[in-house]
This record gives C-alpha cells, sequence and structure tokens, in this order.
C-alpha cells in the first residue's frame, strides 16, 4: 500500500475513533462548545489563563456546561451556588480526584493529593489526625509559628534596609514550620539543600502554572514523548522524594515505637502495625509521596499568598496604615502578635481575607470527579468524569463582593468596621477534598503578616501608582509578578 494512502486512512481512522469517542461518552452531559476531533475545544481556551476562558463560556452556556480537553469531556462548575450544589451538598459523589496527566506520571495514585477511593480517604485521615497530634489547630503550634515568625523578623533585618526580592526568606518561614511537623527539625535561612529544596518548590509551581503544561495534561502524550519543561518538574520531584527517603532511612533506624518525633515516624509506627494487611496502603511509596504533597502543599501556596500580599501592601499604603494602626493599638511594639489578638483586630483579619480572595491564588480548583454516575440539575454525569470547580467566580463574584476586580478589606467588613465571615470564601477549596492544612495556613498568613508590619515599614522601590499586581501566569496557579522592595525597621 502506498505509505500516503496509509497516513490518510490511518489519520482518518482516527478521526472516526475520537469522534465516536466524544460523542458515546456524552450521555447526558451538560451542554457546551462543540469539540473538535481528537483537540476537542482547546482552541477555545486561552491556555495561560483557562479560568477566564471558563468565565466567558459561562456567559454562553450557564453555571454548568461541558467542554473537552482532548477527547475528555470535563464539566465546569461556575459561581458559588453550582459548587456549593457540587462540593458541599454532594460532597460524597464529587469528591473524586480528577484528571490531570502531569500529577498522574509523577504520584502515580500515591499520596494525599492525588490519589482516590480508599486509599485516599486512608491517607488524608491519618495525616489529618497526625498532623492534629503535632499540635495543628492547637497552642503548641502556634507556639511553632510564633518562634519562626521572629526568625523571620531576624533575617528580614539582615537585609538592611536594602532592595530585596522576599521571594525566598518568605518561602522559608512556612516551610520551616511544615518541616519541624514532618522531620522534627528547622533550617537555618542560609542553609543550601533548604535553599535547594525552595527552588523546586517554586520552580514546579511556576511550570505547573505554563501553557506548555495544560498542553501536556490535554495531550499525555507529550509527556513521554515531547521535551519540555515538564522533564524539570520531574526531575524536580524526584530530586524532593529522594530527599524525604534519605530522611525516612534515618528516622527508621533511630526509631522509638513508643515515642514517635514526628510525622515520618508515625507513618513508619503505622507501616509497622499494617505489615500484614494484604491490602496495605502503609507503603514506602506512600510515605515518600504524602511527605512530599504535604511538604510542599503547606510551604508554595502560603509563601505565594504572603509574597503576594506585601505586594498589594505596596500598592495600597493606605491599607498597610490602618492595619498597622490596628497592630499598634491592640498588640503593641513589645510582645509578639498573637491568635488570640484575632478577635480584636477586624481589619486586619478582613486585609488577610482579601488577600486570599483577590489574588485567586488556585483559579480552577484542583480537579474532581464523581464517583458514581450523578444526576445534577437534571443531566446525567458518568462516573469518572472530570469536574472543575472555578473558584475565581465564587471569590470574584460581582453579586457578593461589589467591585470584585479592587482589592478592598471592606469586602470582608460590615458598617460597624466588625469583621464579617462569608461562605463565598472559599480560597481552601470546599467539601470533602478541602486543604488538609487549612488550619495551620491561615495561622501562618495572620501571625507572619502581623509580625512583619508589627517591625517593618514596607517601602516600594517604584511609585506604589505603578506597581503591577496582575499575575503573571494563571495555570495551576495564580503567580505574582517579581518584585523588590526595603524592609525599614520600625
Amino acid at each position: 500500500m502506498d505509505p500516503l494512502v496509509f497516513l490518510v486512512l490511518c489519520l482518518s481512522c482516527l478521526l472516526l475513533l475520537s469522534l465516536w469517542k466524544q460523542n458515546s461518552g456524552k450521555g447526558n452531559l451538560p451542554p457546551g462548545p462543540t469539540p473538535l476531533p481528537v483537540i476537542g475545544n482547546i482552541l477555545q481556551l486561552d491556555l495561560k489563563n483557562i479560568s477566564k476562558s471558563l468565565s466567558n463560556l459561562s456567559k454562553v452556556y450557564g453555571p454548568v456546561f461541558t467542554v473537552y480537553f482532548g477527547m475528555k469531556p470535563t464539566v465546569v462548575l461556575h459561581g458559588y451556588e453550582a459548587v456549593k450544589e457540587a462540593l458541599i451538598d454532594l460532597g460524597e459523589d464529587f469528591s473524586g480526584r480528577g484528571s490531570f496527566a502531569v500529577a498522574e506520571k509523577v504520584n502515580k495514585g500515591f499520596g494525599i493529593v492525588f490519589s482516590n477511593g480508599k486509599r485516599w480517604k486512608e491517607m488524608r485521615r491519618f495525616s489529618l489526625m497526625t498532623l492534629r497530634n503535632f499540635g495543628m489547630g492547637k497552642r503548641s503550634i502556634e507556639d511553632r509559628v510564633q518562634e519562626e515568625a521572629r526568625c523571620l523578623v531576624e533575617e528580614l533585618r539582615k537585609t538592611n534596609a536594602s532592595p530585596c526580592d522576599p521571594t525566598f526568606i518568605l518561602g522559608c518561614a512556612p516551610c520551616n514550620v511544615i518541616c519541624s511537623i514532618i522531620f522534627q527539625n528547622r533550617f537555618d535561612y542560609k542553609d543550601q539543600n533548604f535553599l535547594n529544596l525552595l527552588e523546586c518548590f517554586n520552580e514546579n509551581v511556576r511550570i505547573l502554572s505554563s501553557a506548555w503544561i495544560q498542553v501536556c495534561n490535554t495531550f499525555p502524550v507529550f509527556l513521554d514523548y515531547f521535551p519540555g519543561s515538564h522533564n524539570k518538574l520531574f526531575k524536580n520531584v524526584d530530586f524532593l522524594r529522594t530527599y524525604v527517603m534519605k530522611k525516612a532511612r534515618k528516622h527508621q533506624a533511630s526509631l522509638d515505637i513508643n515515642n514517635p518525633r514526628d510525622f515520618i515516624d508515625c507513618f513508619l509506627i503505622k507501616m509497622e502495625q499494617e505489615k500484614h494487611n494484604p491490602q496495605l496502603e502503609f507503603t514506602f511509596e506512600n510515605l515518600a509521596t504524602t511527605v512530599t504533597d504535604l511538604f510542599g502543599a503547606g510551604t508554595e501556596t502560603t509563601s505565594t499568598t504572603l509574597r503576594y500580599a506585601l505586594l498589594l501592601l505596596l500598592k495600597h499604603p493606605e491599607v498597610t496604615a490602618k492595619v498597622q494602626e490596628e497592630i499598634d493599638r491592640v498588640v503593641g511594639r513589645h510582645r509578639s502578635p498573637c491568635m488570640q489578638d484575632k478577635s480584636r483586630m477586624p481589619y486586619t483579619d478582613a486585609m488577610v481575607h482579601e488577600v486570599q480572595r483577590y489574588i485567586d491564588l488556585i483559579p480552577t480548583n484542583l480537579p474532581h470527579s464523581v464517583t458514581r454516575d450523578v444526576k445534577f440539575r437534571n443531566y446525567l454525569i458518568p462516573k469518572g468524569t472530570t469536574v472543575l470547580a472555578s473558584l475565581t467566580s465564587v471569590l470574584h463574584s460581582d453579586k457578593e463582593f461589589p467591585n470584585p476586580e479592587v482589592f478592598d478589606p471592606g469586602h470582608f467588613l460590615d458598617e460597624s468596621g466588625n469583621f464579617k465571615k462569608n461562605d463565598f470564601f472559599m480560597a481552601f477549596s470546599a467539601g470533602k477534598r478541602i486543604c488538609v492544612g487549612e488550619g495551620l495556613a491561615r495561622m501562618e498568613l495572620f501571625l507572619f503578616l502581623t509580625a512583619i508590619l508589627q517591625n517593618f515599614t514596607l517601602k516600594s522601590v517604584v511609585n506604589p501608582k505603578d506597581i503591577d499586581t496582575t499575575a503573571v501566569a494563571n495555570g495551576f496557579a495564580s503567580v505574582p509578578p517579581p518584585y523588590e522592595l526595603c524592609f525599614m525597621p520600625v
């Protein structure tokens, strides 16, 4: 057969197969733009800002619609009502982890963030219980965060009020807190191993938020056969996992079953207790992935939020002045801020919430999937279908937040200036897959930011009016633009 004819036949068969799969898989899925064979709706999406594309499509197709990433249908939930109905009211049905090809290749279904079913439930339950046993949500962890806040302030003093990029300094603090829980020790801020770990986390978030990774998630074949930044991401994950495994082996050699020192010890003890279980989930592979998940999630999300917060405070000196006035009045200068102060600092509390709302850190959430065939608003979503919940549509709802594109702590204050809770605040997601470390992250953001503003005046190296706070990447996460500032001791 002529090679050209053979190639045309193969391509025709591929197109027909694609059309058949797309049509046969539809069932009674919500409406959406008509997908093209093989590539789906990829040409109708801005891969640098998927969230914005989904918002535009919702204006045409409503709060629940279907888009095709390649040949896979994905149901999109847009707006508070649809997101709440799925993730909270029908939480169990929407508790699966959806398709995310890059993570699937890296994690192979292990760990806590990208696992499913029984394994996910066991890893999440164990992790939550162990983190609580080591103080998460208690006074003991607050002491650790306060101590780290003091170390952070001392490190910022060493900049001598000179212009500096705060990226790595702000990464050190939350990373040390999670390190103290997982590894029982913290690092010096100049430790090269520590800085290497932080660089891996920082680089991975940038790579995951790139348009290229959106392409790879849509067409997983690229991960195996094409060059690109995904290979650097894989290399970074291998480095992190190797580091964790070295720590685990050292822990194993000095393990005292009756006196666990940290998260790794607890996991090793559980491995020993469960070793005869034929459905064993507590393995070294799950240990390495779970610890890397907690390590990454506990470091990069908080440090990125802190970095974005300082940029917004530079841009809005009037907000900074109000926060510092409240700190002076409630805390003063002669003791460290504590969580008890928060109830008497409504403006500062509102500022922290507004930072998280405004930056919209994980715009489309991590992908969910349905764990069974689900009837949802007169549609039938087949088991295993990926679901994207647009957190942007909730956090930037113009029905709930007047001028949602404006940074304004008043979004979380009532007429009397008291802090007001808001159900639309889903910065940590919602439902069964809500962030495991939410309590710790909230504590860190409040205590680190108040400690910084208690001790320093933030000075921009450019006119505040010229500061651009637009994210430089909006894929997996919203990444703030690079900047410098001066920490002027008060």
